[in-house]
């Protein structure tokens, strides 16, 4: 029976399209992971969950097919599109390790079931005026939706609901007046095609290269930085998948599977290559979504509507193996590429190259047109063999490397700066200015949003690699009333380290004029004529004493090697001699307060007033130059912050 309004011919399909990609591309592939890193699920236990997930598509995949027993397609496909519901709700639970494994088997299973039951029946949904078109169009919507911003940036629980929701819509629209199949055996909407086993071949190879960009981009800030950052570029990417999508179910139609199958992976080899260096990162956020839309549309028509199948039990079959190896296999294999090697190998692009083109060599060889196919060959050898041509594939990254993605992930920028205003306040506290053209070079510039926090442009050199690590663990205990959080799960995994190594990094080139500023610095006359001991005594107080008194934090528990001096008892450090005039301890003093002591752990003060560092160097100068001091200003307990 005919749809009654001829218009709508094939609606379901698109919206059914629309809605499978979505709830795969959103929740499955990048809302889920992001629920289980809330959950703290990382290192081995996440490839566990994700091998459970991938174990559940693949057993699905295969065992579809023979569900003919069902009482409907439509029954199948709902029942797949509820357990892909239920899985996202089931995620929002506060799940132990187990839990995530199976919630992910259960979500493997679900969309095994309503992939393959839905292209195995497409022509039911999809209608007879252009299928292909439909098919395009709702590839192209799911993932415009996709790269919504706010849904794209939304928290875990979010995409988990709008995904779980799209399902429940797509039940709805499973309940609605289908369009009769065409008879089993009628040709599809486009007759050029290949063998099922190099469409497999080919789709296995698309799919990992997919996976494994996706993965690096998403590693990777500053990849990410050009592709997927900010609301232009997602709004970029939807309106390129979407042209993209309707441009390969043009190709499709007109020149065939294999046509689109090779322009899809001229876009898609050539954004994994150009994702090897990270200046070619915007380039490649252009070629990356055309060939995914362009095969993507492939991947749905290809069973129902291009495969050379006789039966819609063959078609079914077909599908099962289709998405259980290239789907699922080449998935895993891809997002394994990406987390192990960082990159895709040159090498790796160019062996896929030759299973899309070296049968189109071999068959000119046998219609005799050598030279054509000499021609060709030799000039992808030499592309191949020209460094100039090919990106160099990058070096593992260093931990000073990692960490500044650490830093970008975690959001270090929107407290802290990383660059020093010339002719400002900032150069006598933090250090020489750095020129502008040098920070723009950087990819991604690390200006900094604000500066609620100390700037870090040189903090490598007014910080030592203890100090930050105990910093990152308990910033209040170390820096007085800080309120910076701990980032102690950081130093679950290599993370806290290789922050560290790369705060550590950051120390400046012009050391020489940074050294001479701090030893000619003094506090202003005025600092010092309003300058209050009793005020210095409570600064003193709440930030020295965690290393400079017997029960300290750091000093109790030796921390910091050397020892902080114990100035409990008036003892003081460095080549003070005894009875050295107040004033010039004072003096000294300050610029120690102010700026620390250069190879240790003693850290600069520099966001004090001149005034408090006034204050607190001349009570410290007092008590240090007094016979017998009293421990009870230093060792008394301190406040509660």
């Amino acid at each position: 029976m005919r749809s009654p309004n001829p218009s709508l011919d094939g609606w379901q399909g698109t919206g059914l399209v629309a809605i499978t990609y979505v709830y795969f591309l959103i929740y499955a592939q990048f809302g889920f992971l992001r629920r289980l890193a809330e959950l703290g699920v990382a290192g081995g236990g996440l490839k566990l969950v994700m091998a459970a997930m991938a174990l559940g598509g693949i057993g699905s995949s295969l065992l579809t097919p023979r569900l003919a027993r069902w009482p409907a397609p439509a029954f199948r496909l709902r029942a797949g599109l509820g357990a892909a519901c239920g899985g996202a709700a089931l995620s929002l639970l506060p799940l132990g390790p187990w839990g995530c494994v199976a919630i992910a088997l259960w979500i493997g299973a679900a969309l095994g079931l309503l992939t393959v039951t839905l292209v195995t029946h497409l022509r039911t949904w999809a209608g007879t005026v252009q299928p292909l078109l439909r098919v395009g169009l709702g590839t192209g919507i799911g993932y415009l939706i996709c790269n919504f911003p706010p849904l794209f940036t939304a928290a875990p629980r979010t995409q988990a609901v709008t995904a779980g929701a799209f399902c429940l819509a797509g039940i709805g629209i499973t309940l609605g007046r289908a369009h009769p199949p065409q008879a089993d055996g009628a040709p599809g909407p486009a007759g050029r095609s290949w063998p099922f086993l190099r469409s497999l071949a080919c789709f296995t190879a698309l799919v990992w290269l997919d996976s494994a960009a996706f993965l690096i981009i998403q590693a990777n800030p500053e990849l990410k930085a050009g592709t997927w950052s900010g609301p232009v570029h997602l709004w970029a990417n939807g309106a390129l998948h979407l042209a993209a999508a309707l441009a390969g179910a043009w190709l499709l139609r007109r020149r065939g599977l294999p046509f689109a199958l090779a322009a899809a992976f001229l876009a898609l080899g050539g954004a994994c290559l150009l994702l090897l260096d990270p200046f070619r990162a915007p380039l490649a956020s252009v070629f990356y979504p055309v060939g995914v839309s362009l095969y993507s549309v492939a991947l749905v028509a290809y069973p129902a509507l291009l495969a050379p199948a006789a039966s819609e039990r063959e078609r079914g079959r077909q599908a099962g193996w289709l998405y259980a190896i290239a789907g699922w296999s080449g998935s895993a294999m891809g997002i394994g590429m990406g987390q192990n090697l960082g990159h895709v190998p040159t090498a790796f692009v160019l062996g896929a190259a030759a299973v899309f083109f070296m049968p189109w060599l071999l068959d000119r060889l046998r219609r005799r047109q050598r030279e054509g196919a000499l021609v060709a060959t030799l000039l992808l050898a030499g592309f191949g063999l020209d460094h100039r041509f090919w990106p160099a594939q990058a070096p593992p990254p260093s931990p000073a490397e990692r960490g500044r993605r650490v830093y970008i992930a975690e959001g270090c920028i929107s407290c802290h700066s990383q660059y020093v205003r010339p002719g400002s306040a900032d150069e006598p506290r933090w250090g020489p200015a750095i020129p502008l053209g040098e920070v723009r070079r950087e990819r991604p510039p690390l200006i900094g949003d604000r500066r609620q926090g100390p700037d870090l442009a040189e903090v490598g050199r007014r910080r030592s690699v203890p100090w930050l690590r105990i910093h990152f663990l308990d910033p209040a205990r170390v820096s007085g009333a800080s309120s910076m959080p701990p980032y102690g799960h950081l130093f679950r995994d290599s993370r806290g380290e290789d922050l560290v190594a790369y705060l550590a990094s950051l120390q400046g080139a012009d050391l020489r004029q940074k050294l001479d500023q701090e030893a000619r610095w003094q506090p202003s006359a005025a600092a010092l004529a309003a300058a209050d001991p009793e005020q210095g005594r409570r600064i003193f107080q709440r930030l020295c004493t965690t290393c400079h008194v017997p029960g300290g934090y750091t000093r109790g528990q030796t921390r910091f090697l050397p020892r902080p001096p114990d100035l409990s008892e008036g003892s003081y450090f460095l080549d003070f001699p005894p009875g050295e005039p107040v004033p010039k301890l004072a003096g000294r003093l300050a610029q120690i307060i102010k700026y620390g002591v250069p190879g240790s752990a003693m850290p600069g003060h520099e966001s004090l007033s001149d005034q408090d560092i006034a204050g607190t160097s001349l009570w410290l100068a007092r008590f240090l130059a007094q016979p017998v001091p009293s421990p009870q200003p230093l060792t008394q307990k301190r406040s509660s912050r």
